[in-house]
């Protein structure tokens, strides 16, 4: 279902939702649903339990259970499995998978000098202990989350502090953190975990939603961002369609409409909070002890400041104003005791609209007023020694406080056309009981978030752990047990190895919830250490390689193509977390909302997981090579072959900068023959060294440059350009 916001409701005046409701008063909800037995019998409701390992004949190649798994339905087809990849290509892949870079000429010669039985073991756990690992599969995640650094829509504007988030998962994924408590902090970390700064920032997740944040339809905007909530929890943490029920019981999955709205109620109190506190309380008392001295030394001028401003935002405030509904202006002008809990979040959305910042309401002096201003910040200016440095704040949500607002089914998905009420509740298939909410102590949120985060990390949930393993499956192989990870419903991909996929599930959970050891478990297995070969007499049994008889060779996303290529030419700069980094767009490109100008050259050559994600125009070489549109969640990339991505390549300016310092390194040593630099060069690219058939090639090829372009340095160059273009580098082998 296409999920895009449809903002033609706007069109939708007042008059007509009136008549909508006039016409259908809310009604009470029909009977009981009765399911099928083949919708009871779904694979994916069944209870998770761990299946024996099954026997198999050839026991030589299995090095851990998922192998008898996998043999079993090779030997079922009798297909052979391939012969182990070489060490060489084992540690590439390795390294590509587990930290999206290409592991250096010093790391390859280690292991290839490693001749004990478990050396690569060993290169396993330096990867997945690698601060690396935690940058590249926290943007597999951030796909999930559909993570931007941007509002979406018209304006588009900058989200300053959600980068907190990013960093939030990378350190996540680093630490290993439980994947139960990772989950609980993204749903409901303000309420399970109060104290904790990370559990406040993996709020986040809930908050990156494309928000039209100047809509003056307050009400419709509500609606728009539950519904995307919504669709993602359910989507992210269950694999299910939940948006196909938002107008109608679901067509083909036993998804009913009152689901939809059920598990929305879970949401429908909370707030957007992009000022969450993450300092300990001493830095704060700290901070309000500073900021008390320069508030006294500075009250004057800042009260003539006031003064000079209150008329003209006076005037903003009034014009603002009058842009909503009037039913919005009412609640505005409200005393804040009669509000209700529907009330206080229209106040809530409606108050960034009409607060407006000093530079904002100064713009349009001129003048003498506009002197003595600037003159008054001058003043002002002075005593910055002693204002204190802003204090880290990150954007989340929150509940609006311990009483919800009323949920409602609505008729078609249309905000005023409530039919009957629901209160939170799970899938009706699994249980059909509402929830049972314990309000969070002290009264400032009702705790709905925290039992949905708790039910979903339930071992006997049947959902969050088949998923999740079977996102990490799916990255290492190319191709999940159940092959569309977000959707594990009828018209999903059913599982080619369900036994598998609940043995890895059920192990999942007894282990933790331990990513890092499943991620191990999968490395270790052959296999996962299967050669890529093409074998026909294997084809023809199994084309589309869903028994695994074979590695899947496969395209790098744009972000390993980047990254990689600066980490072989030399220049990728390592430093982790903090805002995103803007790398140069191509001539003539603009964006709505801005892109840095003047970045730091050593900033912008930082890892693809830190570049700022603008929602409206993603990053011309990402977008190129599939980055997903980050206005909803994506489980699966799509992966297209193009003319474009060729051109990219071969004419984008970066690339030959790129190119240059891969270059420079090939030649930084004098002694070296040509023949050595050859060898050099692919050992720095490919992780092998070059045949002799290669080596002759690239000979002839530096000479034939050479004469043409009249340099060594540039024939060299045009080498390495080669090398980044081709499809050995291009591809995970």
């Amino acid at each position: 279902m296409n999920r895009r916001r449809s903002w033609a409701l706007l069109l939708a005046s007042s008059t007509f939702s009136a008549l909508l409701l006039l016409a259908a008063p809310p009604t009470n909800e029909s009977g009981p649903k009765a399911f099928t037995a083949q919708q009871r019998r779904w694979w994916a409701f069944q209870p998770v339990h761990k299946p024996a390992v099954p026997e198999v004949r050839q026991r030589e190649w299995v090095r851990n259970e998922i192998d008898a798994f996998i043999l079993a339905r090779l030997e079922e087809k009798e297909i052979k499995p391939n012969p182990r990849a070489g060490r060489a290509a084992l540690l590439r892949r390795a390294s590509l998978t587990v930290t999206g870079l290409p592991p250096t000429p010093e790391e390859l010669q280690a292991f290839l000098s490693d001749e004990s039985p478990d050396a690569f073991e060993k290169a396993v756990d330096r990867l997945l202990a690698s601060p690396h690992y935690g940058e590249r599969w926290a943007r597999h995640w951030l796909d999930v989350a559909r993570y931007a650094d941007s509002e979406g829509f018209k304006s588009d504007e900058t989200r300053p502090n959600v980068w907190r988030y990013r960093d939030y998962v990378i350190r996540s994924f680093n630490d290993d953190k439980p994947y139960d408590r990772f989950v609980r902090e993204q749903i409901a970390g303000d309420e399970l975990y109060p104290g904790s700064a990370d559990a406040l920032t993996a709020t986040g997740f809930n908050r990156h939603f494309p928000d039209e944040s100047n809509a003056a339809h307050i009400e419709l905007r509500r609606q728009e961002l539950l519904n995307d909530i919504t669709d993602t929890a359910g989507a992210a943490f269950m694999a299910m369609t939940y948006g196909c029920a938002r107008c109608h019981d679901h067509k083909f999955d036993p998804i009913l409409q009152k689901d939809y709205y059920r598990l929305q109620a879970f949401f429908v109190n909370t707030r957007i909070d992009d000022s969450l506190p993450l300092e300990s309380a001493e830095r704060r008392a700290e901070w309000e002890s500073r900021n008390a001295v320069w508030s006294g030394k500075t009250a004057a001028i800042r009260a003539e400041i006031d003064a000079m401003l209150k008329p003209r935002y006076e005037a903003r405030y009034k014009d603002r104003l009058s842009r909503f509904p009037e039913d919005i202006q009412a609640i505005i002008a409200m005393a804040p005791a009669d509000r209700n809990p529907y009330q206080w979040q229209m106040y809530h959305k409606a108050k960034p609209q009409i607060d407006f910042s000093e530079q904002e309401i100064a713009a349009g002096l001129k003048g003498a007023d506009k002197e003595r201003y600037l003159a008054l910040r001058k003043e002002l200016a002075a005593f910055d020694p002693l204002k204190p440095e802003p204090l880290g704040v990150a954007q989340g949500m929150i509940d609006n406080g311990a009483d919800a607002p009323r949920t409602y089914v609505l008729r078609g998905g249309a905000y005023s056309a409530r039919e009957y009420e629901v209160n939170p509740g799970f899938l009706s298939i699994l249980d059909p009981g509402d929830a049972k909410i314990e309000p969070v102590a002290g009264g400032s949120s009702t705790g709905r978030r925290a039992v949905l985060a708790r039910w979903l990390t339930e071992p006997g949930n049947p959902l969050t752990a088949r998923v999740m393993v079977n996102r990490i499956w799916h990255h290492h192989f190319g191709r999940g047990i159940a092959a569309s990870p977000s959707d594990f419903g009828v018209m999903g991909e059913r599982p080619t190895h369900r036994e598998l996929l609940d043995y890895l599930a059920a192990r999942f959970v007894e282990d933790g919830w331990s990513m890092k050891r499943l991620h191990k478990l999968i490395l270790m297995s052959s296999a996962w250490q299967q050669s890529s070969d093409y074998r026909e007499d294997a084809a023809a049994l199994d084309p589309d390689n869903k028994l695994l008889w074979r590695y899947n060779r496969r395209r790098l996303d744009g972000e390993t193509i980047r990254d990689s290529m600066l980490a072989v030419g030399g220049l990728l700069n390592a430093r982790m977390y903090g805002p995103g980094v803007f790398p140069p767009l191509p001539p003539g490109m603009t964006t709505r909302g801005g892109w840095k100008k003047d970045e730091d050259p050593d900033e912008a050559r930082r890892r693809s997981v830190y570049v700022f994600v603008r929602r409206n125009t993603r990053y011309p070489m990402f977008q190129t090579f599939d980055m997903p549109d980050t206005h909803e969640s994506c489980g699966r990339r799509n992966y297209t072959v193009s003319s474009t991505q060729a051109l990219e390549l071969l004419n984008n300016g970066l690339v030959l900068e790129w190119a240059g310092g891969l270059a420079k390194r090939v030649t930084n040593d004098s002694g070296l023959t040509p023949e050595a630099q050859v060898d050099r060069a692919w050992k720095l690219v490919y992780s092998r060294a070059a045949q002799s058939e290669e080596r002759e090639a690239a000979l002839r090829f530096l000479q034939r440059q050479e004469q043409a372009a009249g340099s060594s340095a540039a024939a060299m160059l045009d080498l390495c350009h080669m090398l980044l273009n081709s499809n050995e580098f291009l591809h995970l082998n």
